[in-house]
């Protein structure tokens, strides 16, 4: 690696190497450790007589900028950098935008491996040791074959066509959409799928609606495209849409299974909604996040299979099926917002990677995607059934558990009252991660309880879990 210094004229060398390595320490930008180009080949590099650059090395090494290694070389020396002062925060004239950036919060937000407690009860990941490595590593070679074979060009921003047709089949398959590969957009994951269409349909000071409590990364994308977000309360059947306002443009729910509390939506609220947004000339994202694991009962439609209109933009994600580090995700679109948010998919990073693509498209295709689901259909149920039979026993003085039939977190209900922020600092010192409902209320009274995924946790930690939780919350009553 070259060193980047710029010698002018053939006077004062000596001086202008001498004043651009301190300034580079100084600054940080030559960190301590880094080692330095041997004199004779910085010299060959810049031009310059090798006696300059090594009496420029002396001199930055008597003043302890540099040291020398006998037998590896010249290096930085690991003393404070002292850099130059910066601008702060308020001398921008943003500083009002970037105070708002500053202070979001992002309650789901999860840990980095040194943070993460052995027994993890978090929403929203799944065991690494469920993800299918062989078949994954056969698909991503012949995505490297794929690859290999292409003209090296961008990709298209609405995704391959081969994994668009292979998502439209699936999601035809699994969950009744309607759909052709068209109307697929490939994303980073759902949580960009909301974005774009946001982007496409949200303007400063229009009124977008969201259950109450929900997911709060959505309320804070369409906060960030300075929308005026409605809290729309939830019950038993779901969003209570007679409380969605005039106004509205666009509406945001999770019918399969609400998040966080996890109740499906009814027949009769999905009927009831679907009028409701034609009336007011609304778009409906239905986030169809984990719905791919079902316990209990038929199968229910998805919205987007019972509208007729065009209204309703279907978003799904694989972080949920295989693993939330892929950051895989899709749109299915109806017609008349395809065009748009192809356009803004294109202007914010152009398109998904490709590798990851071609792989899950091969994936997909053969197969290995319901294979995989079936097989962690069963262990998810199990965990779901042992921490459900505590709840219902040893853990039924405090907690009941919301009734849910998808996916792999439950809410639990405080039956009465439990200091919720104490038992999970509590629960963190003995290797247990706990998680409160609270962050994902906005304006209605939250309801005390905690958010338990069973995704990420072995089966077998369950129980030793539970029996240090059940400890903890006598030793609060007590």
């Amino acid at each position: 690696m070259e060193l980047h210094v710029v010698i002018t004229g053939r006077k004062g060398l000596a001086s202008q190497l001498y004043q651009q390595l301190r300034e580079g320490i100084e600054s940080g930008r030559l960190a301590a450790g880094t080692q330095l180009p041997p004199s004779r080949l910085l010299a060959e590099q810049l031009g310059i007589s090798r006696k300059t650059v090594s009496e420029t090395y002396s001199v930055l090494t008597y003043e302890n900028f540099l040291v020398g290694k006998v037998g590896s070389g010249t290096f930085v020396n690991a003393r404070a950098a002292i850099k130059p002062p910066k601008q702060s925060r308020t001398d921008f004239a943003s500083a009002e935008v970037l105070q708002h950036w500053q202070e979001l919060k992002f309650p789901i937000r999860h840990p980095s491996l040194e943070g993460t407690s052995r027994c993890d009860f978090i929403g929203g990941a799944t065991s690494k040791h469920q993800f299918p490595e062989e078949e994954w590593r056969r698909c991503t070679q012949h995505a490297l074959r794929q690859m290999a074979n292409s003209l090296g060009f961008y990709g298209q921003p609405e995704g391959l066509p081969a994994l668009r047709e292979a998502i439209a089949q699936h999601v035809s398959f699994s969950r009744g959409v309607v759909c052709v590969d068209q109307d697929v957009v490939v994303c980073n994951g759902a949580q960009q799928a909301l974005d774009l269409i946001a982007r496409v349909l949200i303007q400063p000071g229009n009124i977008v609606a969201m259950e109450d409590p929900g997911y709060t990364p959505a309320r804070l994308v369409f906060s960030a495209q300075g929308a005026q977000v409605a809290s729309i309360p939830v019950d038993s059947e779901g969003m209570c849409v007679e409380l969605i306002p005039q106004g509205t443009r666009l509406i945001y729910v999770t019918p399969s299974h609400q998040f966080p509390l996890g109740m499906p939506m009814s027949q009769a609220r999905r009927i009831a909604l679907l009028a409701r947004a034609q009336q007011l000339g609304a778009v409906i994202i239905e986030d169809d996040y984990d719905s791919d694991f079902r316990y209990e009962g038929r199968p229910t439609d998805s919205l987007q299979s019972m509208d007729e209109r065009g209204i309703v933009a279907y978003v799904g994600t694989f972080s949920k099926t295989l693993l939330p580090q892929l950051r895989l995700g899709y749109a299915v679109l109806p017609p008349a917002l395809i065009e748009a948010v192809i356009n803004a998919k294109q202007l914010t990073d152009w398109h998904t990677s490709t590798l990851p693509q071609w792989a899950l498209a091969k994936f997909i295709a053969d197969g290995y995607l319901l294979k995989h689901i079936r097989r962690c259909h069963g262990i998810y149920a199990g965990r779901r059934e042992r921490i459900l039979a505590r709840v219902n026993s040893d853990l039924a003085p405090w907690f009941e558990a919301v009734p849910s039939i998808a996916g792999f977190h439950m809410a639990l209900l405080c039956k009465v009252p439990v200091n919720i922020a104490l038992l999970i600092e509590l629960a963190k010192s003995v290797e247990i991660g706990l998680y409160s409902l609270a962050p994902f209320y906005h304006t209605h009274e939250v309801r005390p309880g905690l958010l338990m995924g069973f995704g990420a946790i072995e089966t077998l930690d369950i129980d030793p879990a539970l029996d240090r939780v059940k400890s903890l919350l006598m030793q609060i009553a007590g």
